[in-house]
């Protein structure tokens, strides 16, 4: 007998049909010997209709609200799911992220987990019952309850796979598992079997939606098995691990492709400083306001000063949401900092290449921006790591650079094309 705890995704879940669905793939899993504990996501579009409805009251809503609000979808979800699961003959009971000992720090919107004690969860495991927990919500020590962030349903799968010591984490969504790049940009990308925790986190942090960044780390934190299908299909889907689900030999591993996959990310801006002074201490200084704006930086360019004037401009990328907030500071550190202009662009892109065989193969670099030239594409930054090659350029070419990309490095599969089973992606 396994323990599983299963992650069902919004789309997975968007209607009652899609929820007797679910819950039928549920009792199979349950009545095939296993424990099950399950976390669901909001239905379909459920927390995109909650901000929106937030945004016609006001501009400015309360963190603390606003967490309050956003959970209601998965409470929803979570009691569906247990209906659906007792039609069917089977004992389950729900339970809030709070109930199921989900607690976290107290930054509203995008809560860390600080501790999980799943003792109601363990009951109902031990009474038989499947064990439904709403994803994405946690409590903190105010007793107020806090949500993740988006995605953060993937992160409390992960946390209490972790937690129970569960035999895998299956995250379910509406893809057959791990491609080479988005089936929405790239109808031709290409299913990857396995990833390892390392490519599978450079894949993530890179803008690739299938899983949360954070759930991967607590994964690879706790050696947690991951194993993302497709909640439409029975097909296999993709195993994140360190360690190889089937041993390969020597030709087949030889034969595996340097890149893993292209990731994409239209969800950034870029501020640039313009006309700061060239000295000790003034990006440390720059930088320390925007942490204190809680701002996550991805990738920083800082241009050659110039020998007349002694300035120099500093851009760097964050996600669009901490843009107005980290602007704000800036501007208000403008005495202290003595810069010229700032300015924020959020018309751009950023695709990266991830693949760890790219250590050891010289020309990757090469190849990459020579297949950006030749679909006519500008590069406005680059970043690299030992397994990722990252650049930005204009959000209305992203998608054709994606596609140029993934050709250039032989990832388009031979015959069949991925399938996109369900959701809006919005």
């Amino acid at each position: 007998m396994a323990l599983v705890v299963q992650k069902f995704g919004g789309s997975s879940v968007a209607d009652a049909a899609s929820i007797k669905r679910v819950a039928r793939r549920i009792v199979e899993t349950k009545q095939a010997g296993n424990d099950v504990v399950v976390v669901v996501s909001a239905m379909g579009d459920t927390t995109d209709d909650l901000l929106d409805l937030a945004g016609q009251i006001t501009d400015m809503a309360p963190a603390r609200e606003m967490d309050i609000l956003l959970t209601a979808g998965e409470r929803i979800s979570m009691a569906l799911l247990a209906m659906a699961i007792h039609e069917l003959g089977v004992k389950a009971r729900s339970y809030t992220g709070q109930q199921a000992g989900l607690r976290t720090d107290t930054r509203y919107g995008k809560a860390s987990i600080t501790g999980v004690v799943p003792e109601r969860v363990t009951r109902a495991i031990r009474d038989g019952q499947v064990a439904i927990v709403a994803g994405f919500q946690g409590v903190n020590e105010l007793g107020d309850v806090t949500t993740l962030g988006r995605g953060g349903s993937d992160t409390t799968a992960v946390a209490l796979a972790a937690a129970l010591e569960a035999d895998a984490c299956e995250i379910y969504t509406d893809v057959d598992g791990m491609f080479s790049a988005d089936p929405r940009i790239v109808p031709a990308a290409r299913h990857v079997a396995r990833l390892t925790y390392e490519e599978t986190l450079e894949l993530a942090a890179q803008g690739a939606k299938i899983l949360h960044l954070r759930a991967v780390e607590f994964a690879r934190r706790y050696k947690v098995p991951l194993h993302v299908r497709s909640s439409f299909s029975n097909k296999e889907g993709t195993w994140v691990t360190d360690t190889p689900v089937e041993t390969k030999t020597e030709e087949e591993a030889m034969e595996d492709p340097i890149i893993s996959g292209v990731a994409h990310d239209r969800s950034q801006g870029k501020i640039t400083v313009i006309g700061v002074p060239d000295i000790p201490g003034t990006a440390a200084r720059l930088f320390e306001v925007v942490s204190s704006a809680d701002a996550n930086i991805d990738m920083i360019v800082q241009n050659v000063s110039s020998a007349a004037t002694g300035l120099t401009d500093i851009s760097f990328t964050l996600p669009e949401a901490d843009g107005p907030a980290t602007l704000k500071a800036i501007e208000a550190a403008k005495d202290e900092l003595k810069f010229e202009e700032l300015r924020y662009d959020d018309q751009i892109g950023k695709l990266s290449l991830v693949g760890a065989g790219m250590r050891s193969h010289p020309g990757v670099s090469a190849k990459l921006f020579g297949a950006l030239a030749a679909a006519g594409i500008n590069i406005e930054m680059i970043s690299t790591s030992e397994i990722r090659i990252s650049v930005v350029t204009r959000a209305q070419d992203l998608d054709t650079a994606v596609r140029a990309v993934h050709t250039a490095f032989g990832l388009d599969a031979a015959e069949t094309e991925a399938v996109v089973y369900g959701g809006t992606g919005r």
